[in-house]
């Protein structure tokens, strides 16, 4: 039996993997107390609706993965097509305070949650799998909010637009 995994060019196949276009998340977790959280991820999938089940996953080497791993929490904010600034703000490595002038409220044990999202999933975590180089999260919803306007979504490296197709 040959184990032996093929070797890829990991940017040829972020490349490959972007071709595939996602919704835009800010994940969300933390405590006023303590510390707030927040980091831009595209990984983000619905898994079952009973019970209510999404996936999200995390870098390993995350500074935001022991925040994420104590309070046992997170937000799924899913943002709209005018908060590309939240995306990249929060994508960013270099900020000290990612919430600092963002809008934002508290919801389900204090947790951080964006406003004028278009939609905020406030999940409980129910399992974390070391997956690669990645840590994937699941977690029931407890408590979500949404309402209909442009998403903002990613794909081939950029932000887009969606528009609404028919087929005759």
């Amino acid at each position: 039996m040959n184990t032996k995994q093929p070797v890829f060019d990991p940017r040829d196949l972020r490349h490959a993997f972007g071709s595939f276009g996602t919704g835009v998340t800010v994940v969300t977790s933390g405590h006023a107390q303590t510390r707030l959280v927040g980091v831009t991820a595209n990984s983000f999938s619905s898994v079952s609706l009973d019970p209510p089940i999404v996936l999200w996953s995390l870098v390993k080497g995350s500074p935001s993965l022991d925040v994420f791993d104590q309070t046992g929490r997170f937000v799924i904010n899913i943002l709209a097509l005018d908060q590309v600034d939240l995306s990249k703000r929060f994508s960013s490595a270099g900020l000290t305070n990612k919430f600092e002038g963002v809008n934002h409220s508290l919801g389900l044990d204090g947790l951080p949650v964006l406003n004028d999202c278009v939609a905020t999933l406030e999940c409980k975590t129910t399992e974390r799998l070391v997956v690669g180089d990645h840590i994937l999260f699941l977690g029931q919803v407890e408590r979500y909010a949404y309402e209909r306007k442009p998403t903002l979504l990613f794909c081939q490296g950029s932000y887009v637009q969606g528009a609404e197709y028919s087929v005759a």
